[in-house]
């Protein structure tokens, strides 16, 4: 097709605002998708998104539509809203001429709807401002539309009013699409440059790898060569999404498709490579994606020590189809072989934890999460922490650096207040304050990452009703007064508990660990002390009790003496027992110490997120 009547484009929008209705809309208004086939988040084919009712992937969609008699064809990339699949949004942008900003015409601007706007201001995108949820009775699409202008800097007079609900206004928005975003610019006859932007692992199939065709042109049947890598294959299949694949033979400059070609090893494919033809012109690799930042690390140990390769497979081919996670293996002296693995955040991590349940079948232990530190030695050389084992003794080091979070908070109004004390009692940072319109306000702190991964985005939501939004980005590391509390069982210290946190909280944290521990592990023939220690210093400790056999009960009155003799040599024997007994600790302990900190920090500061 002429490049000059195809569009590229993306919707974004805060978590809930309504963009995967939209997209099932458009794929109604243009019949794209059969009655008897439609449903309800039809681009949201992964169970887990269908469950939770959020977009976790990306998905691209190749749409038809009519404009003053002529076809034109529409490529959607369908994006998440949430915060952590941040980078999700970034790779489609990439894709696109230009995006729909939505906004829930009742709630108005969030978080999120800020931070992607900026980054299709940054891509150079042409945005389109659109008001969903007119349908409601208490839209408010004046007011909006003036928060948009305040907030992003984006004339909204002209902003589309829609209802994805009850369709009304899409097609508006579909010819608006076609009227207010520029074509594609690749020529179809330069040499070939496509961009890889995502891939999925099938098992009959091997990769398919999704692409945006920037030049030339990409047939069945060409040898194509990846550039990163170097490896050539044959395009075996090439089709676009209709939205299921569909073969079209042919993809050219700006064409948004798939392209399969046996490929079995998860290596050979990475995303933001650049594919072109193996015997034809020279080109330049396009600029690909920048590696993701991690914001949050956890290590996962397989139950059974046999799935340990297992395991690695799984990560393997989710790290596949999501480019935002890595791992890397790890020893525990208490759980064994398993891998650290980065997220972007709390629900990111959540995603593929039940992902690898669901999908891979897998058993596994996940141990808290914790961010990256940094520690300075004394040549002024830096260094990053994962996790709290990696942290050397406080006299390797100068300093130890926490990561610093820029947070964004809009709320209404009445909640200025409590949620000042909410980043007051997080260690937060007050930066300013910003008003975007009568009711509505934004709050900008620097907190602590490590504040926000536990409970920080549930007493937003719990305090301001549900009506907070957070967006949150990493600025830099700061020095504080961080510890490193040890967990010690039996006098034998527990890595996998370990956990770096600021002074202050050391205590009340350290003995909830223990208090959770005691309930746990069960009873030995010898007496098991549970300890909290920051360096060599005990702060809290709590003792598991012997199991006793009354030695006693055959001494029916008599001699006192002969009773204490009999306990004496019991007591002996616990000694003895006690110096060279081990504890076994059930995974039941670690879950329950792992699984939430509800219960070990004090009032202001509880519970994982």
């Amino acid at each position: 097709m002429d490049p000059k009547h195809i569009r590229n484009f993306s919707i974004i929008a805060h978590i809930d605002h309504g963009k995967s209705t939209l997209a099932d809309r458009m794929l109604e208004v243009t019949g794209s998708v059969e009655k008897r086939d439609m449903r309800a988040q039809i681009l949201d084919d992964m169970e887990l998104e269908r469950e939770r009712g959020i977009t976790i992937k990306a998905r691209a969609v190749t749409i038809f539509h009519e404009y003053k008699g002529e076809k034109y064809q529409l490529n959607l990339i369908d994006t998440p809203g949430h915060v952590d699949f941040h980078y999700e949004v970034e790779k489609s942008l990439q894709a696109c001429e230009g995006a729909l900003l939505l906004v829930d015409a009742a709630q108005g601007v969030a978080a999120q709807t800020v931070a992607n706007a900026y980054l299709a201001v940054e891509g150079d995108l042409a945005i389109v401002p659109v008001l969903n949820k007119l349908d409601l009775v208490h839209a408010r699409p004046d007011e909006v539309a003036q928060e948009i202008e305040t907030s992003i800097g984006i004339d909204a007079t002209d902003a589309l009013p829609v209802s994805a609900k009850t369709g009304m206004g899409v097609k508006e928005v579909l010819d608006a699409v076609i009227e207010r975003m520029p074509a594609p610019d690749g020529d179809p006859e330069a040499p070939l440059q496509a961009l890889i932007f995502d891939a999925v692992y099938d098992e009959f199939r091997g990769i398919i790898v999704y692409l945006r065709v920037v030049a030339g042109t990409i047939a069945k049947g060409d040898k194509i060569v990846m550039m990163g890598s170097g490896k050539v294959f044959d395009a075996v299949e090439v089709g676009a999404f209709r939205p299921k694949m569909t073969k079209t033979g042919v993809l050219s400059a700006g064409e948004v498709g798939y392209f399969i070609s046996n490929i079995k090893a998860l290596g050979d494919v990475k995303v933001g490579d650049t594919m072109t033809h193996s015997k034809g012109p020279e080109v330049e690799m396009l600029p690909g994606y920048r590696e993701p930042t991690h914001m949050v690390y956890a290590d996962f140990y397989p139950t059974a020590a046999g799935d340990f390769e297992s395991l690695r497979e799984a990560l393997e081919t989710l790290c596949l189809s999501d480019s935002s996670l890595c791992f890397e293996p790890v020893t525990s002296d208490a759980l064994g072989f398993g891998f650290r693995c980065g997220f972007l955040g709390l629900l990111h991590m959540e995603i593929v934890q039940q992902r690898l349940e669901r999908e891979h079948d897998m058993d596994m232990i996940q141990t808290a999460p914790t961010v990256t530190y940094m520690i300075e030695l004394a040549n002024g050389t830096q260094q990053e922490i994962h996790s709290p084992g990696q942290l050397p003794e406080p006299d390797k080091f100068e300093k130890l650096l926490e990561p610093i979070a820029r947070v964004t908070i809009l709320i209404p109004d009445e909640y200025v207040g409590v949620m000042m004390q909410i980043c007051n009692d997080h260690r937060g940072i007050y930066v300013r304050q910003e008003y975007l319109s009568e009711t509505r306000v934004q709050l900008t702190y620097d907190v602590p990452l490590a504040e926000i991964i536990y409970d920080f985005y549930d007493k937003l939501k719990s305090s301001t009703r549900g009506y907070g939004t957070l967006n949150y980005e990493l600025t830099g590391f700061k020095q504080d007064e961080l510890v490193k509390l040890r967990i010690l069982v039996n006098r034998d210290e527990v890595d996998a508990l370990s956990s770096i946190i600021h002074k202050d909280q050391a205590e009340v944290r350290g003995r909830g660990v223990i208090k959770k521990l005691r309930k746990e592990i069960p009873r030995h023939m010898f007496e098991v002390p549970l300890q909290a220690a920051v360096g060599s210093r005990i702060i809290a400790r709590e003792s598991i009790a012997a199991l006793r056999k009354d030695v006693t009960a055959k001494c029916y009155g008599g001699d006192i003496s002969r009773k204490r003799k009999l306990l004496e040599k019991q007591k002996a024997g616990k000694r003895r027992m006690r110096q060279i007994g081990s504890v076994e600790i059930p995974q039941k302990a670690f879950l329950s110490v792992l699984g939430s900190t509800a219960d070990s920090k004090p009032s202001g500061k509880s519970g994982g997120k």
